[in-house]
This record gives C-alpha cells, sequence and structure tokens, in this order.
C-alpha cells in the first residue's frame, strides 16, 4: 500500500502526536525527490530501526546557488510514492514551500568551519540551506532518528554537528553510499546526463578507486594528485571543482592517509556536477 502523503504541518504534526501518544519510534528520511536506491536503502535502515518511518520529500530552493540547476532538478513525486510502497514508510511529507518557508522567514541555521571547504567552497550558502531545511525537519517531524547517506558526506558531518550544537533530540545515522554496477556513486543528478556522459562518468569513481590503493601503500597527495586530474579531464569531463583527502571527522586537509581520512572529489561532466568520496 502507497503511504498516505501529508502537504500540511498540522497534518503531520497530528499524525506524530498519535505515534508518540503510543511511545513508538519515529525516524525520518529527508530528501528531494528523484528517488533511487540509495534513498531506498536509507528508507530501510530506518524501517529496521524505527516503529514508524517518514520520507520528506522537499526541493529546497535555498540549496541551490544556480537558478537554472533549481529548475532541472528531477520531480518525480508519484513514482517516488511508488517505490517506497514495498518499504513500508507509514507517511510521505511533501510541505508546500509556505510549510517550510512561511512569509516574512528570516531565520538561517548556519555551521561554521565544516562548511568552508569543499562543496561549500564552489556553492556559497548552500549549506545554510541545508541546515535550515533540515532544522526544520527535524522539529516538524519529532524525529528521534535521522537517516542520511555517506555519499554526501560533508552533508552528514554538518547535520551531525547542527544537531549536537543545537542540542536537537535526534540521532543522526550515516548509511553506506549505493553504487551502480559499474562503481559510480548513485545520485539524483544521475538522471540528468546523456547515455553517452553517463559512460564516462564512471573513469571519476575508478580514478578515485586507484588513488584510495596508492595512499594506503604510501603515496601522497602531491604525487598522485596530477595524473589523477588529467585522467579524469582526458574521460570527458569539464571542471574538477576539488580533489582532495581530508580528516573524516573535521575535514581538515591531509596530505597522506591516516585512520578516518576519506577522499572527496566533485567534477562537472556534461553539465551536471558529480560528487563522490570514498574512506581511504
Amino acid at each position: 500500500m502507497i503511504a498516505p502523503i501529508e502537504r500540511r504541518l498540522a497534518g503531520l504534526r497530528q499524525q506524530t502526536a498519535l505515534w508518540r501518544k503510543a511511545d513508538e519510534t519515529i525516524g525520518v528520511v529527508p530528501t528531494m525527490g528523484a528517488l533511487h536506491q540509495g534513498h531506498l536503502s536509507l528508507a530501510r535502515a530506518a524501517r529496521e530501526k524505527c516503529d514508524r518511518v517518514i520520507v520528506t520529500i522537499f526541493v529546497n530552493p535555498k540549496q541551490f546557488n544556480d537558478p537554472d540547476d533549481l529548475k532541472n532538478y528531477p520531480r518525480t513525486e508519484d513514482e517516488d510514492a511508488r517505490k517506497l510502497e514495498s518499504i513500508g514508510v507509514d507517511l510521505i511529507y511533501v510541505p508546500e514551500p509556505d510549510q517550510i518557508y512561511p512569509d516574512g522567514f528570516a531565520t538561517t541555521v548556519s555551521v561554521a568551519g565544516l562548511t568552508d571547504m569543499l562543496c561549500g567552497e564552489s556553492r556559497p550558502g548552500h549549506f545554510d540551506g541545508v541546515a535550515t531545511v533540515v532544522s526544520k525537519l527535524f522539529t516538524q517531524t519529532s524525529a528521534d532518528y535521522a537517516f542520511f547517506g555517506e555519499k554526501d558526506y560533508q552533508q552528514l558531518q554538518i547535520v551531525r554537528r547542527m544537531a549536537r550544537d543545537l542540542d536537537l533530540p535526534v540521532e543522526v545515522v550515516g548509511c553506506p553510499t549505493i553504487r551502480e554496477d559499474d562503481g559510480l556513486a548513485m545520485s539524483s543528478r544521475n538522471l540528468l546526463l546523456s547515455d553517452r556522459s553517463r559512460v564516462y562518468a564512471t573513469m571519476l569513481a575508478e580514478v578515485m578507486e586507484d588513488m584510495r590503493q596508492k595512499l594506503q601503500g604510501g603515496a601522497s597527495m602531491a604525487a598522485i594528485l596530477p595524473d589523477a586530474k588529467s585522467r579524469i579531464m582526458t574521460a570527458g569531463f569539464n571542471k574538477i571543482d576539488y580533489l582532495e583527502l581530508r580528516d573524516g571527522d573535521d575535514l581538515s586537509l591531509l596530505e597522506h592517509s591516516k585512520p578516518d581520512a576519506r577522499l572527496f572529489a566533485a567534477a562537472w561532466l556534461a553539465g551536471v556536477r558529480l560528487i563522490d568520496n570514498m574512506a581511504v
């Protein structure tokens, strides 16, 4: 059975109040829709851990720097609802814009430090938009647990820090990146790639895997970075925003591998920005 869709905050709170009265735990999976197996894996993780599961679908305008990027972002609500049917989600929250940003909305949640590098450097204000909408979704759903994919690892760390700093009573659960059979990290943006570009896209993960093995063998980033960037660009990518090794906790820049180090990449292919990261 397809889960009911709620578009108004009052209706959402009426339902969660009943669950709270029954002493049931609530898990939330915040998404922007265009659901793929990565999103569904989060919903399954929530289903296993929680009594009740809410999946939210909201294409957040405050996360987009480019109006065309916002306009072109895939919107597939009916298909998304069908995909969630087999998981047994209890409620799909698809808020109208005024339920998130009412008239006169003037508050921004900003996490210093973690937002200044990687995607934050090339997309100014992006993570303020993420932190603001996620903090609202946490309070609106009154969730006990929230599930995020490690594919957006910087986002995961920012949300964890935000929840901790603001004493929000929610545990943020990170879940492994889900990949296509050819290694490409699953992303809603993959739907924007042409068939030809989709073939070239796999080179990003392939190069990162080679880098990971060399770093594990003791190589430095300075030694392997020029060749890695050359391979990515030769494969047809238009621009590399970053290809860096960072600490998995505070995201500080690293030159050599260490425990909890992660390799991060963002690159443009045929007008589509692809991101990935791997534990080293």
